[in-house]
């Protein structure tokens, strides 16, 4: 069986201008190549909507799997939701909730987290928070159940 491929695209003003370090993008890729993703493309966009959905769009067609990390709080330069909601093809609320499940039990802050998740074509794209802490632990909330939402995705939908 080949293995899967994956991408990361951090959404930060201040990665995207070098100001700071890519630490949750890194985080996502090694706890990636740990679950048996390859990991194909890593990218970084500044806090712009136009941006973000650009680069997802281009992204989702050269991976199964697309992480974003970042711009999914409650400021006003957040809008990797938005950007993300003008590309999904078809939402997937479920993850989400395992998502904001897992962080509400490490703080009552990740009730203001505003992620997305669903599938554009075959590919499945999730938001994760922009903190390395926040971004893991919503990847590992998902991680048992994305196998089957790519086998789904991808037209499998003989059940199991």
């Amino acid at each position: 069986m080949t293995r899967r491929r994956a991408a990361v695209l951090t959404v930060s003003d201040g990665v995207a201008a070098g100001t700071r370090q890519d630490d949750s993008g890194h985080a996502l890729q090694e706890d990636l190549t740990a679950a048996g993703f390859e990991v194909v493309a890593r990218g970084v966009v500044p806090d712009d909507r136009a941006a973000i959905a650009s680069a997802l769009a281009d992204l989702a067609d050269a991976c199964d799997l697309l992480l974003t990390t970042g711009g999914t709080g409650f400021g006003p330069r957040d809008v990797t939701p938005e950007a993300t909601a003008e590309i999904l093809e078809r939402e997937a609320p479920g993850l989400v909730h395992l998502m904001l499940a897992r962080g509400i039990e490490s703080t009552p802050m990740a009730a203001l987290s505003r992620p997305r998740a669903g599938g554009r074509g075959s590919t499945l794209i999730i938001n994760l928070p922009g903190s390395p802490a926040g971004a893991r632990s919503g990847l590992q909330a998902v991680l048992p159940v994305v196998g089957h939402a790519l086998d789904l995705l991808g037209g499998d939908t003989e059940h199991q």
